[in-house]
């Protein structure tokens, strides 16, 4: 089963038209991203992955809005992984809305690199377990 997590659509996250200002949605992936890898990895993510001696940049980040949101509405995002590579990994991610309705797609990968080249290095072997922990379980 996916990873789940919830957010209530805030009146600084809408336009002026009152729907989601379309940058915010790239907000909801990465923090949605974050607290998967929270749970993964049993701590907060950024400082087990720094502690594990890597840096997590963002190299590809891919949004489909499928149904507007607005100001008040619940969103339920889940977060799975979707593939995992040598130096990096990609999470599939989609929001829904009460009704069920999806409200967009998305997936981000994110390379592991080193904070001393800024090259990329093999995922390290906890992140690589826990990754593989949650595509099983």
């Amino acid at each position: 089963m996916p990873f789940q997590t919830s957010r209530i659509i805030l009146f600084g996250d809408c336009d002026p038209g009152g729907v989601v200002y379309t940058p915010r949605v790239a907000d909801f992936v990465v923090e949605a991203g974050l607290a998967f890898l929270s749970y993964a990895l049993g701590g907060p993510a950024a400082r087990r992955l720094f502690s594990m001696g890597i840096l997590p940049p963002a190299r590809a980040l891919s949004i489909e809005f499928l149904h507007p949101m607005a100001w008040d509405d619940a969103i339920d995002i889940e977060v799975s992984v979707e593939r995992l590579g040598e130096h990096s990994f990609t999470l599939s991610i989609s929001g829904s809305n009460a009704a069920g309705g999806n409200t967009f797609r998305a997936s981000i990968t994110q390379v592991a690199v080193s904070p001393q080249t800024r090259r990329p290095v093999p995922l390290p072997a906890e992140l690589r377990v826990a990754l593989e922990r949650t595509q099983s379980g």
